[in-house]
């Protein structure tokens, strides 16, 4: 009887150790397959763009493919949550934007806990928004704005590419902070709503680099001063708009993330992939016309930053009473 248990003793250690020796290859072997990067918007756009040039380099440092898979809807929410509820493996990944950390106080229940869903990867890029005008606008400066919005409340009007997005709580912060009144016009859409400010039916747009730069350079706008709290090194000689409004600061920024549970090995592995692959010369010319600055920061830092923004967007949020689409 002894003899007995202690067989089965050593088979259940034998198995144990087993186990644990092929859980450790396997994480050892990672990644041994294509890997699934989700962009939370539509093929063609600027988030895709960066998505895909980042994927192929970071293709070749982990010696696997990583396929995009776009899946635009609820203003990044069907993306977001379908790696939310993936295995956390490290084979499902999702590029992140300034929506990510809106959207727990734009959307009353999010199908994912924000807070527990994710592991961060890391914060690859970030740069300002440009507030810019019709060429033969009136307005010059961001204090020709202010005075005129309080000159005549709501008269002002500024585009965006629809509630909730960059572009309008941009617009939302300005007015909180300068203490005026402007009248927001959504669109579905950042051509469509430059198309109107081209052709005056608006006043301006809080747009991004990527969207407004052609038509700056094109003579069509004025570029008048960038939404971040420092001069961007890409868009140099336009001044910030936190130098006329002090505290102002807007940024767009890119993450990657994981879902919640994936091994930190794992997780180091696509963090030091992302930070090789954002520092190359072929990242840096697609981000430069973005406007864009690599940060290439380690997770903690990418947690750290977002839980910030949630914050900051949350006081705008409720005080401007802003509703999703």
């Amino acid at each position: 009887m002894i003899a007995q248990i202690t067989a089965r003793r050593l088979l259940a250690a034998f198995i144990g150790a087993t186990a644990a020796l092929a859980a450790t290859h396997a994480v050892a072997a990672y990644p041994d397959k294509p890997i699934r990067l989700v962009v939370p918007f539509a093929p063609g756009g600027g988030t895709d763009t960066i998505a895909r040039t980042l994927a192929a380099g970071m293709s070749t440092e982990l010696g696997k493919q990583i396929i995009i898979d776009n899946k635009p809807g609820a203003g990044t929410i069907l993306g977001t949550d379908a790696v939310a509820k993936s295995a956390p493996d490290g084979y499902n990944i999702v590029i992140a934007t300034f929506a990510h950390a809106v959207n727990p106080s734009l959307v009353a229940k999010l199908p994912y806990p924000q807070d527990k869903a994710f592991a961060p990867i890391t914060l690859i890029a970030k740069g300002p928004n440009v507030l810019v005008v019709r060429a033969d606008s009136p307005y010059k400066t961001v204090k020709d704005i202010v005075d005129a919005a309080r000159a005549k409340p709501g008269t002002l009007t500024y585009a965006s590419q629809g509630n909730g997005t960059s572009a309008h709580l941009a617009g939302e912060m300005l007015t909180n902070l300068a203490k005026i009144q402007m009248t927001h016009v959504p669109y579905r859409g950042a051509g469509p709503a430059i198309t109107d400010l081209i052709g005056g039916q608006v006043d301006m747009i809080f747009g991004t680099a990527a969207a407004v730069s052609p038509f700056v350079q094109g003579g069509k706008l004025r570029a008048i001063a960038v939404t971040s709290p420092q001069p961007s090194p890409s868009l140099k000689g336009i001044p910030t708009i936190a130098a006329t409004v002090p505290g102002y600061a807007v940024e767009s920024w890119y993450g990657l993330y994981a879902p919640a549970g994936t091994p930190p090995d794992v997780i180091q592995k696509l963090s030091a992939a992302a930070k090789k692959a954002s520092r190359s010369p072929e990242f840096a010319k697609r981000i430069e016309q973005e406007g864009l600055e690599v940060t290439a920061t380690d997770p903690a830092e990418l947690d750290r930053y977002v839980k910030a923004e949630e914050v900051r967007w949350r006081k705008i949020v409720k005080e401007n009473n802003i509703k999703p689409e």
